[in-house]
């Protein structure tokens, strides 16, 4: 019996799905979760040969449940079942230990297919895609590498800029917080965005808060 753990949010699409699974005679379902937290929950307890996770969580990606699963049980096999076609996301998961991505167009006919090939130690990448989506996690890397080293080189007064923006406030509350005049904060902010490589102050907001710089919200 092939036991499957079966994440995703949309509760009437992963009802729908485990009932499907489960007419099959080699196929069981035994944990169902909406959200990482669940998952969590009873991963642990409950070990499962098949995982398939959705990407667009409530509190969360998959990809952070892929290196868990993978942590409590090595031997488990991901396939990632979502319903984005974003390619760098598909690398993400591949890179955490996923064996392939399914896209939830496909009929259930397909999905246990999959399931049963991944257990029998099949692939569901072809050489050429794995390769590809390894290239773009590898580019993705080392972008964000790149842009980690522009970060460590902003000044404080940069860094103050980002803090201030972040805050909400408009150029002339920012010029006088700083006690500079208004066209010297929007010259500073024109290097600011140049230094980071952006191409609005809303990019590099979100620059600054992946970094750690500020925090929004």
């Amino acid at each position: 019996m092939i036991r499957v753990l079966l994440l995703d949010d949309h509760t009437s699409f992963r009802e729908l799905l485990a009932l499907r699974l489960t007419r099959e005679p080699d196929l069981a379902v035994v944990v169902e979760a909406g959200s990482l937290a669940e998952a969590r929950q009873t991963m642990s307890q409950v070990n499962a040969d098949v995982a398939l996770v959705d990407l667009d969580l409530p509190d969360g990606s998959g990809v952070e449940l892929i290196h868990d699963l993978r942590a409590v049980n090595p031997q488990a096999q991901v396939v990632l079942l979502t319903a984005s076609d974003d390619r760098h996301l598909h690398a993400e998961a591949i890179a955490a230990g996923a064996s392939g991505v399914l896209i939830k167009t496909v009929g259930s006919a397909e999905i246990i297919a999959a399931i049963r090939r991944v257990v029998a130690g099949d692939v569901l990448l072809s050489p050429h895609e794995a390769i590809e989506l390894f290239r773009l996690t590898d580019k993705r890397r080392e972008a964000e590498r790149s842009t980690h080293r522009l970060v460590e080189q902003l000044t404080p007064r940069e860094r103050d800029l980002l803090l201030l923006l972040a805050e909400g406030l408009d150029d002339a509350t920012i010029a006088a917080r700083l006690s500079i005049s208004p066209k010297t904060v929007r010259n500073q902010m024109v290097g600011l965005l140049a230094k980071l490589s952006v191409d609005s102050r809303l990019q590099a907001l979100v620059v600054a808060a992946r970094h750690g710089i500020v925090t929004i919200g």
